[in-house]
C-alpha cells in the first residue's frame, strides 16, 4: 500500500509499505476512504514529541470501509462503512469502565498516563495512523462506530477528533449560562470548542489568534468576538479590559505545545528533549482567566516538563481540567446537535489533498499558507 512515512522533523514522504496484518482475534484491518491532519500532527512533523520513529505513519483522524475482520469480531462485518475515534481502548479496564477511554491502561506500555492514539509517535503506543491506504485498528468491537446512513463522510471524518476535542474542551470548562469564555487558539479544535460554547449557555466567546483567516472563521463560523494577540502590547491585559478588569469566567486552551514554534522551543524540545513545548498560550490562559474561573486543557503537551506558572494558577483559585478526549463518549450528544442543524462540522475544511501530495499538504498546514484551517487527505484507493 501507500503511506506517509516519517524520515525526521520536516521530512515525511509517501512510500510503500506493507499492508496491515491481523494481529490479533479482535482487529479489523480498515480501507481509508478519508483521513485528515491535525494541528497536533505538526508536533511531530516539526520533531516536538520524543520518540517519533523514522518509518512512522501519522494519522489519528480518518473513516474507512472494513476490509478485513479477525474471527473474535462480532459488530462489525467487511464492507461497514466505519468512523474510527483517536484512542484506541480496550473497553473493560478500571478507567474505560469509568468512560475514560483515552486513559486505558491496556493498550500503551511506554506511558503512564496517556492511552493508546492512532500514528502519534511511541509515547502513545508506537501504533501506525490512518494517513494511509489501509490502518489496523485493535480492539474492533470496542472503538469504532458504523457511520450513520444521514452522516456525510467528511462530518464522520472531523467526528473522530477534532470536533469531539473541541466540544469536550467546552465540557471540560464547566460553563455556565452566560458565562465570558475565552479561546485561545482558532484552529479547527478552538473553532469548534468556541462553538460549543454558545451550546452550552456561554454569554459571551471571545476567540484569541494571530492569523486572519483563522480569525476571520471564528467570527464566521462560531459567531465569536476576536483578538490578533501580535495586534496588542499585551493580550492578557487587553482581555482584562475587555472584560471588566475582572477576566474570563472559562478559559480554554486549544493551542497546547505551540506547533509552529519558536527557537528555544526548538534548542530545548527537538535537540535536548527538554520540554514538551512552549507554555505561553497555557501561561495567558491562566493569566486571563479570572480569580476562581476555570481553565480546561485540551491542547496537546508532550510528556515532560514545562514552565508554567503554577503559583499563579493555585493563587488564583483556578479549576484546571484538563484530559485527552475520550471521543466515543462525545458522539451521541454531537450526533444530535448535527442532525438537528446546530453543527456542521465540514464548515471548516479548506483543503482536500490526494494522499500522493500529503508533504505539500503538511508544509501548506505549517505555514499557514493558501487560508489552510482544516486539511482532509483523500487515499484515491479502489
Amino acid at each position: 500500500m501507500r503511506a506517509m512515512t516519517y524520515r525526521g522533523p520536516y521530512d515525511i514522504r509517501v512510500e510503500e509499505k506493507d499492508i496491515p496484518r491481523i494481529e490479533h482475534p479482535n482487529d479489523a484491518i480498515v480501507r481509508v476512504t478519508t483521513a485528515a491532519i491535525c494541528g497536533s500532527d505538526l508536533h511531530l512533523y516539526h520533531g516536538l514529541m520524543p520518540d517519533t520513529r523514522v518509518g512512522s505513519t501519522f494519522g489519528h483522524e480518518f473513516v474507512g470501509v472494513v476490509h478485513e475482520v479477525g474471527p473474535s469480531v462480532r459488530d462489525l462485518a467487511v464492507g461497514d462503512r466505519v468512523m474510527v475515534p483517536f484512542n484506541i481502548y480496550c473497553g473493560t479496564c478500571f478507567f474505560c469502565a469509568r468512560g475514560l477511554y483515552s486513559n486505558c491502561h491496556n493498550v500503551n506500555p511506554n506511558a503512564t498516563a496517556a492511552g493508546g492514539i492512532y500514528g502519534y509517535s511511541h509515547t502513545t503506543g508506537g501504533y501506525d495512523g490512518g494517513q494511509a491506504e489501509y490502518v489496523r485498528v485493535p480492539f474492533a468491537d470496542v472503538g469504532p462506530a458504523i457511520v450513520p446512513d444521514w452522516m456525510d463522510e467528511e462530518d464522520a471524518v472531523l467526528c473522530t477528533d477534532a470536533l469531539a476535542t473541541g466540544y469536550f474542551g467546552a465540557q471540560l470548562a464547566d460553563i455556565a449560562e452566560g458565562d465570558v469564555v475565552v479561546v485561545f487558539g482558532a484552529g479547527p479544535v478552538g473553532l469548534f470548542a468556541a462553538r460549543s460554547a454558545w451550546l452550552m449557555g456561554a454569554g459571551r466567546v471571545i476567540v484569541v489568534d494571530h492569523v486572519e483567516d483563522r480569525l476571520a472563521k471564528a467570527r464566521s463560523f462560531a459567531h465569536a468576538e476576536t483578538y490578533d494577540f501580535t495586534r496588542h502590547k499585551d493580550i492578557v491585559v487587553e482581555l482584562k479590559r475587555a472584560t471588566g478588569m475582572l477576566g474570563a469566567d472559562r478559559v480554554i486552551d486549544a493551542v497546547g505545545a505551540e506547533a509552529d514554534g519558536n527557537l528555544l522551543q526548538h534548542v530545548t524540545g527537538t535537540r535536548l528533549k527538554l520540554q514538551g513545548g512552549s507554555p505561553i498560550a497555557l501561561n495567558w490562559a491562566i493569566d486571563t482567566a479570572r480569580k476562581g474561573g476555570t481553565l480546561s486543557v485540551m491542547g496537546v503537551y508532550g510528556p515532560v516538563p514545562t514552565a508554567v506558572r503554577f503559583g499563579d494558577a493555585m493563587n488564583k483559585g483556578l479549576t484546571l481540567r484538563a484530559n485527552q478526549t475520550p471521543v466515543k463518549r462525545q458522539w451521541p450528544r454531537l450526533f444530535e446537535h448535527m442532525r438537528n442543524g446546530y453543527l456542521k462540522p465540514n464548515d471548516v475544511v479548506t483543503h482536500r489533498i490526494p494522499l500522493e501530495h500529503i508533504a505539500e499538504g503538511y508544509h501548506m498546514f505549517s505555514a499557514k499558507l493558501d487560508g489552510c484551517i482544516k486539511p482532509l487527505v483523500v487515499p484515491g484507493t479502489a
